[in-house]
């Protein structure tokens, strides 16, 4: 006879890897403003440029941002990631760090 499910148990593990991911996710985030030097920014400006570049639709400037954002990656950008492979430990890898659920 097979052993019933655990429901509960499944969903509270579930729950805490969203949890866990999510909190990465914002580590992430916070280390790469520190590794472009977005932090030395105000807080005002950050969330300016940031809500104008959700709202660009214009699909050039996008790929222009994508190919700034690859080679800072690369260490090739402006602000050098460091590191041998041009990716300092802990940040976001090249596809944005999303993971699957």
């Amino acid at each position: 006879m097979r052993k019933p499910r655990d429901f509960d148990s499944e969903l509270k593990a579930l729950a805490d890897k969203a949890k866990a991911l999510r909190e990465r996710r914002v580590r992430q985030l916070g280390e790469l403003l520190a590794a472009t030097g977005a932090d030395a920014l105000d807080v005002d400006v950050l969330a300016g440029a940031l809500l104008h570049a959700v709202t660009v639709k214009d699909a050039a400037t996008k790929e222009g941002w994508r190919k700034a954002g690859a080679a800072f990656f690369l260490g090739k950008g402006g602000k050098s990631a460091g590191g041998p492979s041009g990716q300092q430990s802990g940040t976001l890898p090249r596809d944005g760090g999303a993971a699957s659920a």
